[in-house]
């Protein structure tokens, strides 16, 4: 199953550190099970985008060494791909860029004729650089964004409830990002998503792994934060989200959350519906 992982630092630029390879508990050790595709998204301190990623495992990418990956900026998102839809190229990996804003989805999404058709009609078929289901959502969030005249939680929602209604879905869990926002979806109840408060800054060490991803940063001992995981890491605080639910991180880390796809999709895929490929790639492994 692809992993998402995001950080958001209250709109100020600081310095975090993600393993690729031989850190313990490392991405690298994923991507052999999902050996498509990593990648990391950062915001720097200027507010431009700075995006990383590589379309084949990062095991066998001589790119990802096992130096650290260290980045600064407000806030990030680290991916690892398993493949449904694209072939391994980089503009089938994530994360996305589109109108200045960074997305990663975990999930499958059918319909894909349908969704081409949808954005045709919206005009922003020019969006879509690649061929993967994620991409085509984006695109699709980025054009309700558009039509909401920036508002970006109300543009997601827009898209979502026309997902929920006119194609097939398995998951759609997802993080976009800006320089000083973000928001995560977790849609239907297939995959987990969890939330991480740290708006406290009580002075707890600031180094999170599971067996998927490790991420470290000294400035945020002190400095308030938010994270946004697929699966709890080395903190006991994480809050699982509520399927359908809709969480918006703004530039002073205030945290709004609200139940903004209560039913499931008008068709829910389960893992019998999907191909062999996309069964193995939606695989939680222990």
């Amino acid at each position: 199953m692809c992993r998402l992982f995001g950080l958001h630092a209250d709109g100020r630029a600081v310095k975090a550190t993600f393993w690729l390879l031989q850190a313990p508990d490392n991405l690298a050790e994923q991507s052999r099970r999902n050996p498509d595709g990593t990648g990391l998204g950062v915001f720097r301190p200027d507010g431009t985008p700075d995006v990383r990623k590589q379309p084949i495992a990062a095991w066998r990418d001589a790119e990802f060494t096992d130096e650290a990956q260290e980045l600064t900026g407000t806030t990030f998102i680290a991916h690892v791909r398993y493949a449904t839809t694209g072939s391994l190229e980089v503009r089938n990996s994530h994360p996305f860029l589109q109108d200045g804003r960074l997305f990663a989805h975990n999930g499958v999404v059918e319909g894909l004729d349908t969704l081409d058709a949808r954005l045709h009609e919206l005009g922003v078929s020019d969006l879509v650089r690649g061929e993967t289901d994620s991409e085509r959502v984006f695109a699709l969030i980025t054009a309700s964004v558009r039509a909401r005249d920036g508002d970006v939680g109300a543009g997601i929602a827009d898209a979502l409830h026309w997902l929920a209604d006119s194609v097939p879905i398995y998951a759609v869990n997802l993080l976009l990002a800006t320089p000083t926002d973000m928001w995560a979806l977790r849609y239907p109840d297939t995959h987990a998503l969890y939330l991480l408060d740290r708006t406290a800054a009580d002075g707890a060490e600031f180094t999170l792994r599971t067996n998927r991803i490790s991420a470290s940063s000294a400035h945020l001992v002190e400095q308030p934060a938010v994270v946004f995981a697929s699966e709890p890491m080395d903190d006991e605080r994480w809050q699982p989200m509520t399927p359908g639910e809709l969480v918006h991180i703004d530039a002073g880390l205030r945290i709004t959350r609200r139940m903004e796809l209560p039913n499931p999709p008008a068709r829910q895929l389960t893992r019998a519906d999907l191909s062999p490929a996309a069964a193995e790639s939606q695989h939680v492994p222990a």
